[in-house]
Parts: C-alpha cells; structure tokens; sequence
C-alpha cells in the first residue's frame, strides 16, 4: 500500500511539473502578432512581448481571465520591452495582469498612457498593472492634458511601478468614477516609487486626484498604500482626495512640494505617513484638511517650513453652503497621536480666511465657515529650537477641541492654547530619522474620544494597549520594514538612485567652429571653457541638456557676439536645458534676443541661471513664451545695458493660474537703459490654491529704466505670489510706479532707496478674474 501512494504522488508530481513546463506562454514580436494573442486569450495565458522597442503601439488588452486564471500580459526581461512613440495600452474585462513594460521617449496619443477601460461601458475588473515604469512620457506642450495611469471599474490595482517626471497638464494618476461601474471601486495604488515630477506652474499637477468634484460624493474607497514620493513638486496637491472612504497609509512624502489634502468628499483615513521636509524649502507641506469626518492619526512629520495651504497641518475654512467645487467646511474631524518635530507653525487652523476680500469677491468665493466639531488629542510636537508662533490661528478656532497634546517649545513662550501642554522632555532616535519621546511623558493623561480605541497601533505598528505615550511613536520598531528603504518601492528592475552619468569633461575652445562642436558632443553636466577673447555667432545656440559656459580668466570676461537673425535667440532653451553663463559679455544687434525659450513643443522646463555677465544691445534679454516654463531663472551680479526689454515672463494671459516661472531671483545686478519690461512677471486667474510665482530682486540698481514701460510700471508682478524687493537702488526711473506689490499675499518690500522713479505702492485686495 505505501509503495502504491508513492507511485501515485510521483504521477501527481509528475503531470504537475509538465503542466507548469507546457503553460500557455506565447511569444509575439510586434503589433499583430500581439493583437492576434489578445483576441485569442484564454484564462491562464501568458502573453511575452519579446525584448526590444515597440514604437506607436496602441494596445488593446481586452480579455476575460478568472480568478484562478488571470491572463498576464508581460515583457520578455522586465524593462527591456519599452513603449516608445505614439503608444498608448487600454485594458478591459476580467484579471487581467500587465508586468514588466517600461514606457519612455514617447507619449500618449489619447487621454491616457495606461487606461483601465476602451469606453463608459468597457472597463478593466481586478486588474493588476505591476513592476512597470512610465518615464518622461510627456505631450509636447505642458498644456496637453492627460493621465499616465486612468482608473475605471472595480479592484484594479497598480503595484510596484516607478513613475516619474510628468510635466504636461492633468495628474500623474487618477482614480474615475464616473459610473456605476466605477464607484465602490477598492482599487489600490501600493508600493510604487513616484518619482520627481517638476512643478508645471499652475493648478491640474497632482501626482495622485481620487476623483473630480463632480462625482466627489461618491463613495470610492480606494487604498493608497506603502508608496514613496520623492520630489513631486508639479503643484501644491501631492495626493487630492476627491472621493469618499479613501484610505492613505503607510506612504513616504519625501522633500515633495504639495501636501496630502482631503480636497473633496469625506471620511478619509490618513494614518501612518511620513513627511519629510528641506530646510531650504519653505514650499515642504504636510495634510491639508477640508470637509468631513476625516481621521488623521499616527504620522510623523519633520523638517517642514511650509505655511498656510502647504503648512504641516493645514485644517481650512469653508465656504457657507459650498458648492461641489469649492470649499466644504471642516467637521467632525479627528487629528490624534501625531508627531511634528522641527516643523515651523506647524498647526495652522482656519486657512484660506478671506473675508477681508469680500469687497471685490462674490459671496460664493468668502470662506467663512471655521471648523466644527472637530478634535485635536493626544499630538506632540517638538522643536529643537523654540518656535514663536506654533499655532497659527487664521479665524476663530471655537469649534475645535484641543485634548491632552503636548509640547516641547525650548522655554520659548508662546500664545497659550487650552488643551496643548508645554512639558520639557527628550528625545530619542529611533529608525533612521524618526524621534520619539523619552520615557519622562509615559504618565501623560491621554483623551479617550469615542472610537479611539481604534488607534490600536502606533506609526511601526506597535501596539498601544496600556501605553499613554503621545505622538506617533510608543515604541521602537518590532518586525517592521524601514520605510525610508527605497528598495522596496518600485519594480525590481529599475534602480531608484539616480544613475550615474559618465564623467563629466571640461571642453576648452578658441574659436566658434569648436564652440559649436562642443555643444553639440557635449553630455549633461560638462562644461565649456572661452579660451579665445571673441566669438562671432551667426545662428542660436541649442541649449537641451545642462551645461556651463565660462571664460577662462577669472579677471577678463569672454565676448559672443550674437549676430543672428532679428527675433531669434542667441541661446536657445529647450526642454531639460539648463545653462550657467559665466564671466561672459554677450552682445547684440539690438534686435534679437539674449535668451529665449521655444516658441512650441516645451514639453519640460529649463533652467536658466547668469553670473558676473554684461549683456547689452538686445531686443529682449529673455524672452519667456505661453506655455513655457522654467523652475529656476538667475541673474547675480550681472550687467544689463542698453536693451529694449528685460525679462518678459507674461505670455500666460488666459488667467487660468497659469505663470512662466516657479523661482526668479536677481541679485547684485544693473540695469541700465532698459526700456520696457525690465521684469514683467504674470500670474492671472484668481486661483487660490496655486502658491506659485516667487521673484526675490535684492541689492540691485536700476538706472534710466522704463522710459516705454506699459502703465509707467518698472516692475509688474501681477498675480505672483511671493514677492521681496530688498535693498534695491532705483534711479533717474522714468515711471510712475517702480511696482505694485499684493498685499493680501507675500508681497513685501523693505530699504530701498528711490530717487526720482515713482514709488511703490501696495494693492491690498488684487482684482483677479475668477476661474470657477
């Protein structure tokens, strides 16, 4: 009997061994070959894209696996199948898995990169797609609109993915539920790597939206779990929830320039997230609360400088009887067991208060509505050094109860707040960056709310039965990953640390036909060296990648003389261009243009930062057109003589919180004899949540400038944001007004001397158009 069970368990063995080494793998190697598998797929079918690049692909992945039987669509070797050109992959039907497919060098011809459904009524169910990149697979122009990943139907999933660099309009990723068969959906968006994506200038940037306003009081419980964003930066809303019961766990917001925010619909879980902050960014936020019955429990946030929209946590007024697409008023809201350490003003109640604006917005636009019925328990916030204002209250806070919070504020005295403890108590670090308390507050008296029993474990998972310690962190870690580890986010093909470039090279030229060659051959990150006194250019040079032009002597600047065509640029930027001018005197014909970017085509930003130059004779020194964008423009301790315009940053004039440039910085610099728009920067639409436009000009002096400005305006700042005027010397301007800063905002100016150049004056209330 006992040799008859082996002889049957080694026919068992052996019929599963050859059933697993006779699967139903089929290898296509192009188009129709693969459509041909599609339409004839079976539960239980694999489907290999055979290695190499697929280029203008539109995949239709429309088949019905089971449960037990999914049908896998996946690449030969993980990453060596790439999606390039015109290509697009749209799933529909039933367990449908897609793995290993990298999408580069391209872009979508449709709405979306990877769409869960062909149309309304044909949508993907429990479908997976895993262990995949979509890489710098932008539109042409930032305002083309798409998604990179659409969800539709019902338990889809994306999964170990790396996903980086959009810089066109509309999120990285969003969640539809538009349709039956798309709410109650349970997708999940887990263990992905979201890497940088660069701030578009202007609203429709998320990395993540779960929902529109339209259908945002549909219940989506979607769960966003164990992600790692690196570096989103594409506008103020990281993550924008704009459905109900969605959950936020476990995810790493790392140096990303936005917030988590509860946008639209209610009851959202956000529990056991990590933020981390730069100390030389103040654009850093945390969790921006709006709407209802939101539980905010056990995340750590650290290093953050963020304020108001972007501040650590950003608890908003509403608008009285909001419609969809607005603002719904805070109630009912939970913020218990949470960390803030080294955050500045890291609770801020009642942000976006306007009613100052009430004489010049309509009463739908006023958020008046503060906070009710809503607990702030058991939180510790900590600082390094003592913090003057770690509450901010922006209007009346009566409708929040502050219950058994502590803080240690170094003996800095602030204003009181009942409910919040100052204790003097240490810390101890614990898992890389996080810090937890000493022992000395294990005897602080917790609030017991209704249903906080529910917190059951702390930010690691530890249990909280019988522990009384508050902030996020009871304990050290017990069996837990570290969640700063970026190896366990993404696929495993794709390295998540930034590759190494080849050796940067250092081009010495002495005349223009090797100046010309050098840009050319060059890689990003090499520099070029003058060597010769002059060069002579007769058509624009091409700036794509990042380079450095220098003189070779420190103590004699080399000359370019630009003598190309009028209107054309004497450096060209380009999409991921990025020039540093050095030591140089660039020179014109008075009707051509230093700097410019394209006129069509900027599918990503440029970078443009001039040191220790002289620039004169130009039409413009830097001509910014509609739908370009640049992160980071400079000029330090540079002259600029003799042009007719300055630096024209206003082509976005559709006043939809749109601008030509996050950062402009001019710094120990002279401006002689410009005529016009010496800086014209604009931002129009009344678009409150875009935080963006930032100029800072200090220790500058501007001379015979203006004399053609439009409205006598030296300076036009219209709609920008942050604005600092420091420290400037303003001479023998012909104008009116040497600016008109917005009060309302962070406009300020401070010890600057005027002679004979108007003034400046401040607009409290800025009429801006409205765009809902």
């Amino acid at each position: 009997m006992k040799k008859y069970f082996l002889l049957l368990n080694s026919v068992f063995l052996l019929i599963s061994c050859n059933e697993k080494s006779t699967s139903n793998a089929i290898t296509v190697n192009d188009i129709i070959e693969l459509n041909s598998a599609i339409s004839n797929a079976k539960p239980g079918d694999d489907i290999v894209m055979a290695n190499g690049d697929w280029k203008d692909v539109n995949i239709k992945f429309v088949a019905y696996g089971n449960e037990q039987k999914p049908i896998t669509l996946r690449a030969e070797t993980p990453g060596e199948v790439r999606i390039t050109g015109t290509s697009d992959l749209k799933l529909a039907g039933e367990y449908l898995i897609v793995n290993g497919l990298h999408f580069t060098n391209g872009s979508s011809p449709s709405s979306a990169v990877i769409d869960f459904g062909i149309s309304q009524d044909s949508v993907a169910n429990h479908s997976k797609i895993t262990n995949s990149a979509i890489i710098d697979f932008n539109k042409a122009q930032r305002n083309q609109t798409d998604l990179w990943v659409l969800f539709k139907g019902r338990h889809n999933e994306l999964d170990h993915c790396y996903i980086a660099g959009k810089s066109n309009r509309g999120p990285t990723v969003r969640i539809d539920l538009a349709g039956n068969n798309s709410i109650k959906n349970y997708h999940k968006i887990i263990n992905n790597y979201f890497g940088p994506r660069p701030p578009k200038g202007g609203p429709s940037a998320e990395t993540i939206q779960l929902g529109n306003s339209f259908t945002s009081m549909a219940p989506s419980y979607t769960l966003v779990a164990n992600n790692y964003f690196e570096h989103c930066n594409g506008e103020v809303e990281v993550i924008s929830s704009k459905s109900n019961f969605n959950e936020f766990r476990n995810n790493v917001f790392y140096k990303s320039e936005g917030s988590l925010v509860t946008r639209h619909g209610n009851y959202c879980m956000i529990d056991g997230n990590i933020f981390i902050g730069d100390v030389d960014s103040e654009q850093i936020g945390g969790i921006r609360l709006i709407g209802t019955g939101h539980w905010v429990t056990n995340n750590y946030f650290y290093n953050l400088k963020g304020q108001t929209f972007r501040s650590p946590l950003a608890v908003m007024n509403g608008i009285p009887k909001s419609p969809l697409n607005r603002y719904l008023q805070v109630t009912d809201v939970v913020v218990a067991n949470n960390s803030w350490v080294n955050c500045v003003s890291p609770w801020q109640f009642g942000v976006g208060s306007n009613t100052d604006q009430k004489d010049i917005l309509p009463k739908s636009e006023i958020r008046s509505a503060t906070p009710i019925r809503t607990i702030v328990a058991n939180n510790l916030i900590y600082n390094d050094k003592g913090d003057k204002q770690p509450i901010i209250t922006h209007d009346s806070v009566d409708g929040v109860s502050f219950k058994s919070n502590v803080i240690n504020n170094q003996g800095m005295k602030f204003k009181d707040l009942d409910g919040l403890t100052q204790k003097d108590f240490g810390t101890t670090v614990t898992d890389g960056v996080i810090l937890m308390p000493n022992s000395s507050l294990s005897d602080f008296e917790l609030y017991n709310g209704f249903e906080f029993d529910q917190i059951k474990a702390d930010l690691f998972g530890n249990s909280r039965t019988d522990n009384t310690m508050v902030g996020a962190v009871v304990g050290k870690p017990v069996n837990k990953k570290d969640m700063m580890d970026i190896s366990q986010y993404g696929p495993d093909w794709y390295a998540n640390t930034a590759s190494k470039n080849e050796m940067n090279k250092t081009h010495s030229v002495s005349n223009v036909a090797e100046f010309t060659s050098a840009i050319s051959d060059a890689i990003s990150g090499d520099t070029i060296v003058l060597s010769a006194e002059r060069y002579d250019i007769n058509s624009s040079i091409k700036i794509n990648k990042a380079i450095t032009i220098l003189a070779a002597k420190t103590d004699a600047k080399a000359t370019i003389q630009y003598k190309g065509a009028a209107k054309t640029p004497a450096f060209e930027m380009n999409p991921k261009g990025q020039l540093t001018l050095k030591n140089v005197q660039l020179i014109g014909d008075n009707e051509q243009y230093a700097f410019a970017s394209l006129k069509n085509n900027m599918s990503s930003l440029y970078n443009l930062t001039v040191l220790d130059c002289e620039i004169s004779n130009f039409d413009y020194v830097l001509k910014a057109y509609k739908l370009s964008f640049s992160e980071n423009i400079t000029f330090k301790s540079t002259q600029i003589k003799n042009c007719a315009n300055g630096l024209d940053l206003s082509e976005e004039t559709d006043d939809k919180g749109e601008y030509n440039a996050e950062n402009i910085t001019i710094d120990n610099c002279l401006f002689d004899s410009v005529a016009s728009n010496v800086v014209d920067y604009y931002r129009g639409g009344y678009d409150e949540s875009t935080i963006g436009g930032n100029l800072i000009v200090t220790n500058s002096t501007f001379t015979n400038c203006g004399a053609k400005a439009e409205e006598g305006l030296l300076l036009n700042t219209y709609g920008i944001i942050n604005v600092n005027l420091a420290n400037n010397k303003f001479l023998n301007n012909n104008v009116q007004l040497v600016a008109r800063l917005w009060g309302a905002k962070n406009n300020k100016a401070s010890d600057n001397e005027i002679t004979k150049s108007g003034k400046i004056i401040v607009e409290e209330n800025l009429p801006l158009k409205l765009m809902y």
